[in-house]
């Protein structure tokens, strides 16, 4: 067996009970190569990590459950986790300040002030839950803390050993499969069911095993190898897939190089990315702090239950669903964008590729700029002197957590070239919105102790503080002269980060061009102010005497890497998270919160309220409700992402949460983000569907916007779905392939639930999207292969009714019937019976939420 499907096997066997796990899925996926793609099998993971943003919207069903169990005459101190919870509680954050000093405490400072209520939310469920573990505030992003700290490897309890597995609210919580963990990222809708004791049900998967071969240039970045792995596989079609790494490449690849491929896995499609243990692993976890007697058994329990890869062994390599091969010679250094993390370009073609882009049509790739127009330059005035901005003229250059934090190979060839670039004389322009924002405080220690953290500081790129910020729009607004010069004159501003998505307008909404590239290209194009420029034949700049510089002036060699990480990336790193960790820091520790049994809700809050998912607490299943003349809220083409669907970001004054807290009292400047509010579902619920980017098709352009038929009327999505609320009509949603693609979020099913959605019509679904639409109770229907809305006949503008049987049964076909009299069949996505009875008690927080 592929050693990702053994970690299946065991815990099937561990946890088999008769009733969540059955001894039939354990023989299942002990044949997992006759079994797999054709049967659903429960899996239990050991532990769940959540991150804010989800965390936050989780622990307060966990308050409202409670509340729904006492109203119903249940005992809600019963109401805990079951399985081992870590919160993280910073793993996202707002950029105020970006120029030293105004910058790690004062945003950290900022960040506690207008979150404390949340922060003492927290606070409370740290005191009353049991089986929870929140991560103070200032410590690190979840996907960090869990590669960092929270890992096990092997899990001890009560002298008895099992591998450590894990799921979470965050996508990558993939990176942990790089240290031979098993880990995915699901919504937070299945995590809370895991975390009352539900197993996860996936599909036996399809292993693809990736064989690595050769070595990688010299000047490719764990990020190009990342990259190149992710269009290998992206054309290999691995979604829904697990992906095994074997061959004589991966063992020249670090802890930290593995993680940063196993981290981009979600990008790519697949479930998640695995290298099993090795002696690689056991030499990276003896300079992180583990004792040489617990490194010892887990050495030996790995052996004996054949967990563990020896690449020296001529033992034979498991048998996979399919083999795709990729030499690391072949790996030359890329960028990705300007819209999409799977259109890479190399580095070397950036300049002749940005002027294609130009030159091609509105869409995926291109801008459609009229030739006359492509050398438009905009002259602007800021801070005294005068700047010109054309097209690809870079205004955010940002090194973020994202991905990149856990190699501290590529974060110190960053800080190395921008050590090689001031002593040149090279400087970046004030007018870029420059920021350093690593996943945890270990990253800083070995930027500073290396001594080029002072050099990334007189380039701009300041430590702002830990977690998400650039990547999900949480960036500083670009100044009001440069917003203006870019809008005025149309142009193409460019932003770059060493993150994972890049879709347009997700940084800044005048920022349409985003390119993913490594920390160091990151500072690279920094400094050259612009993406229309060939490295190889034009300098950065000009230095000290006026000599111009060039690109591989100041490139840092793989010597000088490895002898500065040998020198910083040390085990007192380590030593020092994890005393932080314990330590906890001063603001946390002096919070003060309720200890009630009941959280005490404040009726005035704006960041906590109790949702209404429990109003209708079901004792028993119930048959499913027809839909009856259900008009379209939506019309929307293929790959819909869950940014389109899901509150994330800043709030747009002239949104429809902008409203509701602006009748509340407060200012623009006391918004937020939807990140920090997701526990308020008022403000959620008019966030979803607010993306700039959405293309309904009832609007034909791009815009947060929807026709509500009976009157006519133009409206944002929110305000529409009131309406038809109010008129007791419900509403479904058209869409095309891929419809739920990106990151899981479960504000992205809960959101369009509380809209009054019933069901979604689509071509094709992201599979975890999907689950969580069922989660929720909202109906997933698919379009019989060869068919969609066009194919029919259908404009959207008709009226909608689904009859469901008393009986469901997986994948069976549902009649759809229009008021315009046509008849058309679609299949019910429900893939096997958990998911139906799940669907019939109104999704699965209520189904395990009855048992209280």
């Amino acid at each position: 067996l592929p050693y990702s499907i053994r970690v299946l096997f065991e815990s099937s066997i561990r946890n088999c009970d008769g009733f969540l796990v059955k001894e039939t899925d354990a023989m299942n996926i002990l044949d997992w190569k006759t079994k797999q793609n054709n049967v659903e099998v429960p899996f239990c993971p050991a532990r769940v990590v959540l991150q804010d943003f989800t965390g936050i919207p989780a622990m307060v069903d966990f308050a409202a459950m409670r509340e729904a169990v006492r109203n119903a005459g249940g005992d809600p101190v019963r109401v805990n986790p079951a399985c081992p919870t870590d919160l993280t509680v910073d793993h996202s954050l707002q950029i105020d300040f970006s120029k030293w000093p105004e910058t790690v405490l004062k945003n950290q400072e900022m960040e506690f002030g207008r979150n404390r209520e949340r922060l003492q939310f927290f606070k409370w469920s740290s005191k009353v839950f049991k089986n929870i573990s929140i991560i103070p505030p200032e410590t690190g992003m979840a996907h960090q803390v869990n590669l960092e700290y929270l890992s096990r490897v092997v899990f001890e309890v009560k002298d008895f050993l099992y591998p450590d597995s894990v799921v979470g609210t965050d996508s990558h919580m993939t990176m942990v499969n790089g240290l031979g963990i098993l880990g995915w990222g699901v919504g937070g809708i299945e995590t809370e069911a895991v975390m009352l004791g539900m197993p996860v049900t996936l599909t036996l998967p399809e292993v693809v095993g990736c064989e690595l071969t050769g070595a990688a240039s010299p000047l490719a970045t764990s990020i190009d190898i990342v990259l190149s792995i992710t269009k290998h596989l992206r054309q290999a079609d691995v979604a829904g897939k697990f992906v095994e790494f074997f061959g004589s490449g991966v063992s020249q690849l670090s802890v930290a190089d593995r993680t940063t491929i196993a981290n981009m896995c979600p990008e790519y499609g697949a479930i998640l990315s695995f290298f099993p243990v090795d002696n690689v692993t056991l030499k990276h976890l003896k300079h992180t702090g583990f004792d040489k007697a617990k490194l010892e058994v887990m050495e030996a329990y790995l052996k004996a239950v054949k967990l563990f890869r020896n690449y020296e062994s001529s033992s034979r390599e498991p048998e996979y669903s399919q083999v795709v091969q990729i030499s690391l010679s072949s790996i030359i250094p890329y960028v990705s964008g300007p819209k999409r993390s799977q259109d890479r370009v190399a580095v070397n073609n950036m300049k002749s590729d940005f002027q294609a882009c130009l030159n091609e049509k509105s869409g995926v790739k291109g801008f459609q700029i009229a030739v006359e127009k492509q050398n438009d330059i905009v002259p602007v005035q800021y801070e005294g002197n005068e700047y010109k901005l054309s097209h690809g003229c870079i205004v955010i250059a940002a090194v973020i957590s994202c991905t990149n934090n856990c190699n501290p190979s590529v974060m110190l060839a960053a800080g190395l070239l921008a050590k090689k670039a001031v002593e040149a004389g090279l400087v970046v322009k004030p007018y870029i919105r420059t920021s350093l924002s690593p996943g945890s405080g270990m990253v800083t220690h070995y930027l500073s102790s290396s001594g080029v953290l002072p050099y990334l500081s007189k380039l701009g790129f300041e430590v702002v503080g830990y977690g998400c910020s650039t990547c999900v729009g949480n960036t500083a607004p670009l100044p009001e002269a440069i917003r203006n010069a870019i809008k005025q004159g149309d142009i193409i501003a460019c932003g770059v980060l060493s993150g994972t998505k890049n879709f347009e307008g997700r940084l800044c909404d005048c920022v349409r061009a985003n390119y993913l590239a490594s920390p160091p290209l990151v500072v690279a194009y920094a400094i050259a102010g612009t993406v229309r420029i060939d490295f190889e034949t034009e300098p950065l700049g000009t230095g000290f005497n006026g000599k111009s510089i060039y690109l591989q002036d100041i490139w840092p060699t793989r010597k000088e890497l490895h002898t500065v990480e040998e020198e910083c990336v040390i085990s007192s790193m380590f030593k020092e998270l994890k005393e932080k960790m314990e330590k906890g820091n001063k603001r946390w520790n002096l919070l003060e919160a309720p200890e009630s049994t009941l959280f005490p809700w404040d009726l005035k809050s704006t960041y906590i309220r109790c949702p209404s998912f429990f109003d209708k607490l079901a004792k028993e299943p119930v048959s499913p409700q027809p839909i009856e003349n259900a008009h379209v809220l939506l019309y929307l083409g293929d790959s819909v992402t869950t940014d389109h669907i899901s509150p994330a970001g800043s709030i747009a004054r002239s949104s429809a949460a902008a409203k509701y807290l602006t009748n509340k009292g407060l200012t623009p400047r006391e918004f937020n983000s939807y990140g920090a509010r997701r526990g308020n579902d008022a403000v959620m619920t008019r966030g979803t569907f607010a993306n700039i980017k959405l293309l309904n098709k009832f609007i034909g352009k791009p815009a947060p916007k929807t026709i509500h038929f009976p009157s006519g009327q133009t409206l944002d999505v929110f305000e529409a779905a009131e309406l038809y609320q109010k008129g007791g009509i419900p509403v479904i949603i058209l869409a095309g392939k891929k419809y739920g693609l990106g990151s899981s979020r479960d504000w992205a099913a809960k959101g369009p639930f509380l809209l009054g959605v019933k069901a979604v019509l689509a071509e094709s679904y992201e599979k975890v999207h999907k689950s969580q639409l069922i989660g929720i109770g909202i109906a997933p229907l698919q379009f019989l292969p060869g068919e969609n809305p066009s194919t029919l006949g259908l404009t959207g503008r008709e009226q909608f009714s689904v009859l469901f049987p008393p009986e469901l049964s997986p994948g069976m076909t549902l009649d759809v019937k229009a008021s315009t009299g046509k008849v058309f069949s679609v299949i019910a996505l429900f893939e096997n019976d958990m998911e139906i009875t799940l669907y019939k008690y109104g999704g699965s927080l209520n189904f395990v939420a009855r048992r209280f």
